[in-house]
Formats: structure tokens, C-alpha cells, sequence
């Protein structure tokens, strides 16, 4: 099943046939088609292996040369790129972002204010992932950064550690800034070309390289050749590089910011990137102990030993980079199938026997955590079932759920009726909804598709009934992301706003309806201040400056004659004073 590598004459050789038969048995239980790995110890590459393929349909087998996406381990050189900026003086990371990039903004002025880089790279900004921000792909790393600014926190800065791409993200434009190069450019130049790497940063250029792997999913436990999603948060995770070229990466960081004689780093900076300073938590398994977050890079201890580490994975890829620096031995483990237990599998093995100890059986454990979550899938769905209230209809006709609902960072989600039946748009994706119970319907699942399955999307009305804008639970860790729906109808028509405008009275008020220079309906009662009319649907308007009131405006064919407006106190009419020109 390997491919042919060079087996060193060191005493890791002997362990070479005990490798391979693991990585085989594993690699056969969760369907991976390639694999490979690379060992450092005593600052050499003591092993490379290769098993599987990279292209099944080519039948083109893994090298140690094949290219891999090593997903969010580009996070170690992200903050490693922070850290030669830092150590040259042109910038200090324990500065707030705004220092460098002034139109950094958060949802919350205070955390604006005062998240540092260093925040940003250990994740501890306060905000979630948030990850539908980036995951279709139709936005570039600059257009995410102001979006920024509308995402909800979900705890206060400093207060818990909370895994951000959005956050790796800016710090990739904040190299750019500061340095006046590209992300891209300025990681090659500084780190991987020194290192004699060969590494890109995109889909394209991947598949254009001369051994690209080719990526694989899952569907419970069927294989399927895996979408073809580019990461667009490149200095989160679109590094793409081989195991043979990942080892000089652990060499450097294990020798202290040292290379082949050559210092790239102060050791002592080296060290700020290791020193772990969020807490993750603590693992399920008695073998390691708590774990922290430090630079770019996850740290904890496994029996006993410090280890520091950083895995990846995407649609179609799995990654794990592993360091155990007192012991000068790096492990690095790559694929082309997402998600299984394979890294970790082989770089705990591999440890465990250079440490001289009885491995511990993680095969046979994850074997057993795999398919105790496969049997468990009917349950699941027969739970989720059982959550739904039977018997139940939508409160409207489909047609007046129809319409485009936007929300400023995520973007507009479109609902249509056809064929009787809602659908759903959004930023690229589609489908035909369900419904599921009372005012909420369910996406579908469609597995060789980025859509976003079985999430339900509940419609909420005013006071009045009216269809006022959609929730979506697309982060978990906040409350719904809440689409207003977006105005149509006349009140969007400037010939229509136009001829409302004239004089109203309700009683002994005169109500003084004129137009502003851009064309926007202003409402000016008597004895009250003037109030700007934004539309909504059909002939409303909302009252600007009032929550919870609304003007509607009616009338015979293009005769405006009325107001009604729609208060939390009543409704109230308002008769045109005047007729074509005419009091």
C-alpha cells in the first residue's frame, strides 16, 4: 500500500513495518484513499512515508512530494509572519488591531477598542466562528474584514477562548498592511522560501502543481469525491504544501527558530509563540491534560510530555502537525479525506513507540467512538423528528413569504414561491424548503452541495401580521441571525412617493407630508418634529424615529387619499386636505 520513501538508517527504520500496518488497518476502517508522514528528530527528517493515492479515479499514487491542503495549521505561519513583523519593531502585537488597521471593527465599541493582535491570534476577541461568513467562497479576504463590525459577540474579550477564522483573517491583512506585501508574498519570501518549501495558496494553483491530492468526503459511510470549496480566509487555512516540505516547518520550531545554521527567529520569540495562553479545555481521554491555545499553534501534554500541535481540516482534507519540543521530535500527518482519525491515530503511535513506551490502542478506540456515532444516526433523526409539532400550517399563503431578506454581514437570503412550494437563496446556494411546524421551514439536506442542511428558517410577523424578516440559526453560540426583509412594492417607487406628498388632517392635526432632496418621504405633524418615512412592502412606510409605528398610504388608482398609521396604541386615519392642487 506505501509508496517508495527512504528509510533511513536510524533506530525509527525499525519501526517502519509496525507503521505501515497501522497506517493500513486504519486507513482501511475510515475509507481514507491517501495518507502521508513525515518524522523529525534530532532536527533531521528521520522518516517520510506515502500510502494510498491521491487520485483514485487516476490511480495515482501519494508521494512524500504530493500536495496536500494542510488547512488550519497555516494558522503557525500566520502568527509566525506576526512574529518576524513584531520582532523587526513594525508592530507590537500586544497593540490593539486598530493601531495598524484603523478600520477594524467589532460589534461591540469597547472589544473594538482594545483586542490586541496577540487576541486575535490565540483566539480571545470575544467573537464566535461565524464560519458561514467565509464558507461560500464568494468573498475575498479584504471584503470580510467590515463585515466584521456586524457579527455578534458571544463572550467578552479575553473571558474565553473561541476559535475565530474570521480573526486569522484580518490578521492575514494586517501583515499586508503593515509589511506592504501580499499575505502570500510575504510568507514565501520571510519563512517558506528559507525553508526550501514549496507551498501555494489556492485551489487553482493546487490543482495546477505537479502532484496535487485530489480531495474525498463522506456520506455516513460511503466515500464520495468531495466538493471543490476554496478557502478564502487564506491565513486561516489555504496553505497548501507536502509532508517532505512540512517537515522543515517542524524543524525550524523545534530548533527554536533555527534552520540548517541559519536564525530565522529569536529563540526566545519562538518560545512567546509556544507559551499557551487561552484555556481550551480538558480532554476526554485520561492521557492528556488540559489544554491551552497559545500563538498559532494548540498546546497540551500527553502522558506526561508537553506537545505542541495544530491539526486541519476542510471539506475533502485532514491535517495534524505535532511537536513534542523537549524531545526534539515532530510529526506530521496529512490526507485527502475529511473528517477521520488517521492523524491521530499514526502521530500518537509514532510518539508513543520514539518515547519507548507501550502505545496506547487509539485504533481500537476511535474505531469503536466511529461506530457507536454511526449506529446512532436513525436515533437522531427519530429524535429531531419527534421535535416537531405535527398538524401544524404556515399562517400565511406562500406568496407572502416571498420576497428578499438581508442582514448587513451575511448577506441576502431570496424566497420564491414555485410550484407551489418555498425556495431558498442564498449567496449561491438554493433549494426547495419544507415546513416543518408553525411559521418555520427546513432547508434539505444535499450532499454533493455546500448548503447548509436541515436548518430551519422561522418567519416572524409584526403586531399587524405582516411578514417582517426571517431567522436562521447560522451560528449556534449567539442568538438567530435575524434577515429584514428588504422594502418592495410602491413604497420603492419614486413616482409613487411623489404623489404622496400633500397635506393630511386627523382631527385637529395637519399632517405635512414633502419630499427631502434624495427623494425620501418626511412626515411633519403639527406641535411634533419631523419624521423620515423608510419604506417597507406595498404603501407602508416605517416611522424612522418611532419604533413600533408605520404609515400606510391609500388610495383610488394614483390618487393618494389617505394615511392610516399603525401605532401601538391604534390605528389612525388622515384625510388628504387637498386635491389636485386645491384646498
Amino acid at each position: 500500500m506505501n509508496s517508495s520513501s527512504e528509510i533511513p538508517d536510524t533506530p525509527l527504520a525499525s519501526l517502519v513495518p509496525d507503521i505501515d500496518r497501522l497506517a493500513a488497518d486504519a486507513m482501511a476502517v475510515w475509507k481514507v484513499p491517501g495518507a502521508a508522514l513525515a518524522v523529525v528528530q534530532d532536527g533531521k527528517v528521520a522518516l517520510t512515508r506515502a500510502y494510498g493515492q491521491r487520485d483514485i479515479e487516476a490511480d495515482l499514487p501519494v508521494t512524500p512530494r504530493t500536495q496536500f491542503v494542510i488547512c488550519s495549521i497555516t494558522k503557525s505561519f500566520t502568527a509566525t509572519a506576526v512574529a518576524l513583523l513584531h520582532n523587526e519593531g513594525l508592530l507590537d502585537w500586544t497593540k490593539p488591531v486598530r493601531d495598524y488597521l484603523p478600520e477594524f471593527r467589532l460589534s461591540d465599541a469597547v472589544a473594538t477598542e482594545r483586542v490586541t493582535i496577540r487576541d486575535l491570534l490565540s483566539h480571545q476577541s470575544g467573537l464566535p466562528r461565524h464560519d458561514w461568513i467565509h464558507l461560500p467562497g464568494d468573498l475575498a479576504p479584504a471584503e470580510m474584514l467590515p463585515l466584521m463590525r456586524h457579527l455578534e459577540l458571544s463572550r467578552d474579550i479575553r473571558t474565553t477562548w473561541q476559535y475565530s477564522n474570521l480573526c486569522y483573517n484580518a490578521a492575514g491583512l494586517l501583515i499586508e498592511r503593515v509589511s506592504g506585501q501580499s499575505f502570500e508574498t510575504f510568507v514565501r519570501e520571510r519563512l517558506t522560501n528559507r525553508l526550501g518549501m514549496t507551498v501555494n495558496f489556492s485551489l487553482d494553483e493546487h490543482e495546477a502543481g505537479p502532484e496535487p491530492a485530489r480531495p474525498y468526503m463522506m456520506d455516513v459511510d460511503t466515500r464520495l469525491p468531495a466538493l471543490r470549496l476554496p478557502i478564502r480566509t487564506t491565513a486561516a487555512g489555504a496553505i497548501n504544501t507536502s509532508v517532505a516540505d512540512l517537515a522543515n516547518w517542524m524543524r525550524l520550531h523545534l530548533g527554536k527558530g533555527e534552520f540548517e545554521g541559519e536564525r530565522l527567529l529569536p529563540a526566545a520569540l519562538v518560545e512567546q509563540l509556544h507559551t499557551p495562553l487561552a484555556h481550551v479545555g480538558k480532554s476526554e481521554f485520561p492521557e492528556f491534560g488540559h489544554g491551552h491555545y497559545a500563538l498559532g499553534f494548540q498546546s497540551n501534554t500527553y502522558r506526561g510530555e508537553r506537545l505542541m500541535w495544530h491539526g486541519g481540516g476542510w471539506t475533502g482534507w485532514g491535517s495534524l502537525m505535532t511537536l513534542v519540543p523537549e524531545a526534539g521530535i515532530g510529526v506530521a500527518v496529512l490526507t485527502n479525506r475529511s473528517s477521520s482519525e488517521i492523524p491521530t491515530i499514526l502521530t500518537w503511535y509514532i510518539i508513543d513507540r520514539l518515547r519507548g513506551r507501550e502505545p496506547v490502542d487509539w485504533l481500537s478506540r476511535f474505531r469503536k467512538m466511529r461506530d457507536d456515532v454511526i449506529a446512532h444516526i436513525p436515533a437522531d433523526k427519530e429524535a429531531r423528528e419527534k421535535a416537531r409539532h405535527k398538524d401544524t400550517r404556515p399562517a400565511h399563503v406562500l406568496s407572502a413569504y416571498a420576497a428578499d431578506y438581508a442582514h448587513p454581514a451575511y448577506g441576502v437570503i431570496s424566497i420564491r414561491e414555485r410550484e407551489g412550494a418555498l425556495h431558498w437563496s442564498w449567496r449561491g446556494m438554493g433549494a426547495p424548503l419544507s415546513h416543518w411546524h408553525f411559521e418555520t421551514f427546513v432547508t434539505p439536506e444535499i450532499i454533493d452541495q455546500l448548503h447548509p442542511d436541515n436548518i430551519p428558517i422561522t418567519f416572524q410577523t409584526d403586531r399587524e401580521g405582516n411578514i417582517v424578516h426571517l431567522s436562521v440559526p447560522l451560528e449556534p453560540t449567539v442568538k438567530d441571525i435575524v434577515f429584514e426583509r428588504r422594502a418592495a412594492g410602491d413604497c420603492v417607487d419614486p413616482v409613487f412617493r411623489a404623489r404622496c406628498v400633500g397635506q393630511f388632517r386627523s382631527g385637529a392635526i395637519t399632517h405635512r407630508v414633502t419630499l427631502d432632496s434624495e427623494g425620501r418621504l418626511i412626515l411633519k405633524p403639527d406641535f411634533q418634529p419631523a419624521y423620515r418615512l423608510e419604506p417597507q412592502q406595498g404603501r407602508r412606510f416605517r416611522i424612522v424615529e418611532l419604533e413600533g409605528f408605520a404609515v400606510e398610504f391609500r388610495g383610488e388608482g394614483d390618487e393618494i387619499g389617505q394615511i392610516v398609521f399603525h401605532q401601538p396604541n391604534g390605528t389612525f386615519i388622515a384625510d388628504r386636505m387637498e386635491q389636485n392642487g386645491a384646498e
